[in-house]
């Protein structure tokens, strides 16, 4: 059974960088729709990028331009570089992967994730 580790989460000022790292056991990352997910207090869970097995991406609109997902199958890690930061990015964030093949990897919602933890994102004015 598949199992992911996030890292990377931390403080920072409005306009700084992070990157989130996301470690998969149990099975091959290039064999899963991959994606970083993330839930503010009060807020429903917002999908914000995804990236599937031929490193075609999907962003959400609020990150488009400073989010960059990428994904290193040979150490079967899946990454989340966050440039531009904004308060409004404060969240805790979720890496996920969902056994969705091919183009539906991008284009559909997750029918049975695997969730990683969560890391914390904390982004201050």
């Amino acid at each position: 059974q598949v199992q992911l580790v996030e890292s990377g989460g931390g403080s920072v000022q409005a306009g700084g960088s992070l990157r989130l790292s996301c470690v998969v056991t149990g099975g091959a990352a290039r064999n899963y729709c991959t994606g970083w997910f993330r839930q503010a207090p009060g807020k429903e869970r917002e999908d914000v990028a995804r990236i599937d097995s031929f490193n075609g991406t999907r962003y959400a609109d609020s990150v488009k331009g400073r989010f960059t997902i990428s994904k290193d199958n040979a150490k079967n890690t899946l990454y989340l570089q966050m440039s531009s930061l904004k308060p409004e990015d404060t969240a805790m964030y979720y890496c996920a992967a969902d056994p969705l093949r091919g183009s539906s990897c991008l284009t559909r919602v997750y029918g049975s994730p695997t969730w990683g933890q969560g890391t914390q994102v904390t982004v201050s004015s």
